[in-house]
């Protein structure tokens, strides 16, 4: 029987001084000094942005990761009560096509006789936020973060009604702890605890749903940071359970990986099921490059199970092109 992990394995993470706090300790200090020395004319916005960069480098370090300054201008922002901080990327693929059959079993399903037509091609968003609840339960480390995630699938170009064929729903909380371990030249800055629900809200035969708790393990060095995400099924009554064998196709881990090359971001998304009598997983590749401004273009492809829960069980070949508003560096 599978085992949960318990909290007392998560404080075994926490570490006496982090340099997450640090960074943050200097960011505030310049707050502080700032508010003392400026002038009537400058903004709240402007020192924000003047303290941000004045901290984007780590005392004792030439110059800080690509993670550091993701955590820092998080930092900077998060208590704003007019700014969203977003958790997972935000972006709109214009197109995305799925070289496979598109996946009508469920719908047929539910709508006999009816003649279901989807098209290979479709329009792909998701929109992604997180917000502190708890700040330092432990002493000076321990956020507790709350999050929500939408993942869209919109049949746009379908002539005969332009359904959404599928929204999933992700809402989530974790425990976050600091931390500054380093580890065959890497470093381990974060470990999360969290617990996570997914759905898609959906009901009788098109429901799919499925709770998990879940550790992440984030690394960096310089300009490439990777979490390692094990997870832990909830287990639910068989007489509900919509998809008693997601595990078989979603896996029970998923690593992602990121990495900066000056303005271009590259990263890699992959689940695994451990099984090698029949394995099965997923893989995603993402790139992304500056267009104008913050707006940033974006290609994704997938090859896999679980694009979205509808098809959690059916092999999709996809790949898009679009818009990232937020990426992961």
């Amino acid at each position: 029987m599978k085992k949960i992990f318990p909290i007392s394995f998560a404080l075994a993470f926490l570490p006496a001084i982090s340099l997450a706090a640090n960074i943050l300790d200097s960011y505030q200090q310049c707050l502080i000094e700032g508010l003392e020395s400026a002038g009537n004319e400058m903004t709240i916005g402007e020192l924000k942005k003047q303290c941000g960069s004045k901290t984007a480098e780590v005392p004792g370090k030439p110059d800080s990761s690509a993670l550091e300054k993701r955590l820092i201008q998080e930092k900077s922002v998060e208590d704003n009560e007019f700014v969203i901080t977003p958790y997972l990327p935000n972006y709109l693929l214009f197109a995305a096509y799925n070289s496979a059959d598109v996946n009508t079993t469920p719908f047929e399903e539910a709508f006999p006789g009816e003649d279901i037509q989807l098209d290979n091609a479709e329009v792909k968003f998701q929109i992604s936020f997180k917000f502190p609840v708890v700040k330092n339960l432990f002493g000076d480390n321990g956020d507790l973060y709350a999050a929500y995630t939408n993942r869209s699938f919109w049949q746009l170009y379908n002539k005969n009604s332009a359904p959404f064929r599928e929204t999933n729903h992700q809402p989530e909380f974790w425990l976050r702890f600091y931390n500054d371990w380093e580890f065959l030249g890497f470093r381990n800055v974060i470990n999360d605890f969290g617990i996570v629900h997914q759905s898609n809200g959906r009901s009788n035969v098109l429901s799919r749903s499925w709770n998990r708790i879940y550790a992440r393990f984030v690394f960096e060095r310089q300009n490439l940071a990777f979490a390692i995400q094990p997870w832990y099924r909830i287990e639910e009554d068989p007489d509900d359970d919509d998809n008693p064998d997601i595990e078989d196709y979603m896996g029970n881990f998923e690593f992602l990986g990121a990495y900066k090359a000056g303005k271009h971001t590259f990263s890699l998304m992959f689940r695994n099921n451990l099984d090698f009598d029949r394995n099965r997983g997923a893989a995603q590749l993402d790139w992304s490059f500056p267009i104008h401004g913050h707006l940033r273009g974006y290609v994704q492809w997938f090859n896999g199970y679980g694009e979205s829960l509808i098809d959690y069980n059916e092999n999709v070949n996809s790949i898009g092109m679009g818009i990232k508003l937020t990426d992961w560096l």
